[in-house]
């Protein structure tokens, strides 16, 4: 078993293009011995997002606090509240935006895939992260 609390994990900026005011905390990855999945909270302060991206990694997000918001690969914006889970399928376009005034907290898992780390995750549309 390996616990890591929480706050001992470090926050990290991501400062990739069209990413703005969010910080992952890695909390079990690649580094930590995990063979197929990793898992992340990600943190966006008020105006935060990713850009709008794709990837071969599916995404497993479960909202803990704040005003999230989706965007699919059409523009579209869906509102969200702490509670709800989101699937996005691999090679599936998608944002995510804070888009209240406090700070907006998710969990994140993806899978591991050959060569991978858990903290970053495939180039297709848009970047990685």
């Amino acid at each position: 078993m390996i616990r890591k609390p929480y706050a001992q994990v470090p926050g990290v900026a991501i400062d990739k293009p069209g990413f703005q005011g969010m910080t992952a905390r890695f909390a079990l990855t690649g580094d930590d011995g995990m063979p197929h999945y990793a898992l992340r909270v990600m943190e966006f302060a008020p105006g935060g997002h990713t850009s709008l991206h794709a990837h071969a990694e599916e995404h497993e997000f479960f909202f803990l606090e704040g005003e999230p918001a989706i965007v699919d690969g059409e523009g579209k914006e869906t509102r969200l509240a702490p509670g709800d889970a989101v699937y996005t399928a691999p090679h599936e376009a998608h944002q995510i935006r804070n888009v209240g005034d406090t700070v907006m907290r998710m969990v994140c898992t993806i899978p591991i895939l050959a060569g991978g780390d858990g903290k970053t995750t495939t180039q297709q549309s848009g970047g990685t992260y």
